[in-house]
């Protein structure tokens, strides 16, 4: 479990790094495009070598990570800050009206996909990153509000809310004070799950065009572009298809890790 932790968050951590470095330093000007330097192999002056336009392409994975992670990071927000208060105020009302209109609102967006909700947005406003954040967190609300009404309907019935209760407190204050402490742990590795996911979503959806737009660098787009040399020089698809999967991999890894450490039986067997 230590080493499934230690491992995903040092990868993590890399890119997260990489990332924050993009912002001060890049080896090369990711905008700058030079057309005799195209397809060059590694070397001293272009790490991972360059593409069909001349861009160095260690200097893109750097700016494309942050890229993806900005996104992610934007989009599981939206999904915590509206999803977790609807999963609350859906268990303080169990079985009332508006537990099921909730519940009946995160069905009808579980049934569009994220894909298909960001393909409707473009369809509105134009293909951009932030009506991919917007897709992505959509998304995101019905999945922590389930996930916080699931939990909260298990400590409602237990002996310290009810003594809350005896003691004049209301639904909303017990939610804050006593529910949603004791579901915290819940939320943090559900966050580093929708967080990895929300990666796959942004290269998926930058994939087909709909995400970050040119010439803002992106792991996805560069895949779409890689496209029509993947036999002549398959390296321009596999440096931004390995850094999708350490990536995505490094927060499995991590939210695996916290939710074995976060959990008090697994704790107590320890």
């Amino acid at each position: 479990m230590r080493a499934a932790l230690s491992f995903g968050a040092c990868l993590s951590a890399l890119f997260v790094g990489a990332a924050l470095v993009s912002f001060l330093w890049t080896p090369h000007d990711v905008e700058a495009l030079a057309i005799r330097n195209k397809l060059q192999p590694p070397s001293a002056d272009f790490w991972f070598g360059t593409d069909q336009l001349g861009r160095d392409i260690f200097s893109m994975l750097m700016v494309g990570a942050r890229t993806s992670i900005a996104v992610a990071v934007v989009a599981v927000g939206i999904g915590m800050i509206f999803g977790v208060p609807l999963g609350l105020a859906a268990a303080a009302r169990r079985g009332g009206l508006l537990d099921e209109v909730i519940m009946r609102m995160n069905d009808l967006v579980f049934a569009f996909p994220s894909l298909v909700i960001a393909i409707l947005i473009t369809a509105v406003f134009g293909p951009s990153a932030v009506n991919a954040i917007i897709a992505i967190g959509i998304f995101n609300i019905p999945v922590f509000a389930r996930l916080t009404r699931g939990a909260a309907l298990s400590l409602w019935a237990r002996d310290f809310v009810m003594a809350a209760r005896v003691a004049g407190k209301g639904r909303a204050r017990i939610s804050a004070e006593h529910i949603l402490p004791n579901i915290a742990n819940l939320l943090i590795v559900q966050g580093t799950i929708q967080f990895s996911l929300g990666i796959l979503a942004e290269a998926a959806l930058s994939y087909i065009g709909l995400g970050a737009q040119p010439p803002t660098p992106s792991w996805g787009r560069m895949l779409a572009e890689s496209q029509t040399l993947i036999y002549s020089n398959p390296a321009l698809a596999f440096y931004p298809g390995l850094a999708i999967v350490l990536t995505v991999l490094g927060l499995n890894l991590m939210g695996d890790g916290l939710r074995d450490w976060l959990d008090p039986r697994l704790r107590r067997a320890r």
